[in-house]
């Protein structure tokens, strides 16, 4: 596992098991607060160890960006933190999560000690939460899924974007136009480093570009996709939707992005499919 230090206060963790997926932990006299945890046990109890040891006044906040299992499977083993989260991740969560978690333990064994827990503080739009000096903005952020939320460190001028950011925008099962407002609300900010939910840590310079490339590349395949179904042609003519040609780079994530620049392509294929039977 990697350990990204981004300010005094902030460090990122991220797997070298699933996906680069990323949990951040803010140390403050008064606890520490972690944001996000990682799907295997053995990183998040790195994760754990490293906080505790940095933090004597021990966890006091896990907050969950939103109900993925990436995120969430490691937060039973911060039993004694209090679990924020939005309130469509809770309930997310009481409705299929138990049955997700034994579907996950049957093909993957190395989640079998992994517990469920469910949300005791949640919100709706916004959530302001202060600890030692810092304060933490909780916003409401869909597009990825419905329930996800970004965590803005004001005083660190740093936003644990999540899944809002990863390198190359995810809208299976989620929705375009939402996410691409939700990446207008960073622009706003005035921030000196992006946590991405997948991937590095975005700097100063690269967060703008990132934005708008992000914004630009949700365009660029709703625009290829609706044309190739406007013209009656099969799902196999989405693999002429090369993702450089819409502005993002098939290297990160060990290749990963070119699988989930694919699953995009399926995605809007079968919803802009479905626009148009309901239209005829």
């Amino acid at each position: 596992m990697l350990r990204e230090r981004v300010t005094e206060d902030v460090y990122v963790f991220i797997s070298q098991l699933y996906a680069e997926v990323s949990a951040t932990v803010v140390i403050t006299p008064e606890g520490a607060v972690i944001v996000d945890t990682l799907p295997f046990p053995q990183e998040t109890r790195q994760v754990r160890e490293f906080a505790l040891e940095r933090c004597p006044a021990g966890i006091r906040y896990v907050i969950l960006t939103h109900h993925h299992a990436d995120h969430i499977y490691g937060s039973y083993l911060f039993p004694e933190a209090e679990l924020i989260s939005h309130r469509m991740t809770r309930e997310t969560l009481l409705k299929v999560g138990a049955e997700s978690l034994a579907q996950a333990k049957g093909q993957t064994p190395a989640l079998a000690s992994v517990e469920l827990r469910i949300p005791q503080l949640v919100f709706e739009t916004d959530l302001l939460l202060r600890l030692g000096e810092k304060t933490i903005h909780l916003m409401h952020a869909p597009g990825h899924a419905p329930d996800a939320i970004m965590a803005h460190l004001r005083e660190d001028k740093v936003l644990v974007a999540s899944d809002v950011v990863t390198p190359v925008p995810l809208i299976v099962r989620g929705n375009a136009e939402e996410l691409s407002r939700s990446l207008r609300l960073i622009k706003a900010l005035n921030l000196e480093n992006v946590v991405q939910g997948h991937g590095g840590v975005l700097l100063r310079g690269e967060i703008d570009e990132t934005v708008d490339s992000s914004i630009g590349y949700l365009r660029c395949i709703d625009r290829k996709v609706r044309t190739i179904v406007e013209r009656g042609q099969p799902r196999s003519a989405l693999a002429e939707i090369d993702i450089e040609a819409c502005g993002k780079s098939r290297i990160p994530l060990g290749g990963l992005v070119q699988r989930l620049h694919q699953a995009n392509l399926e995605f809007l294929y079968g919803e802009i499919q479905q626009e148009s039977q309901a239209a005829a």
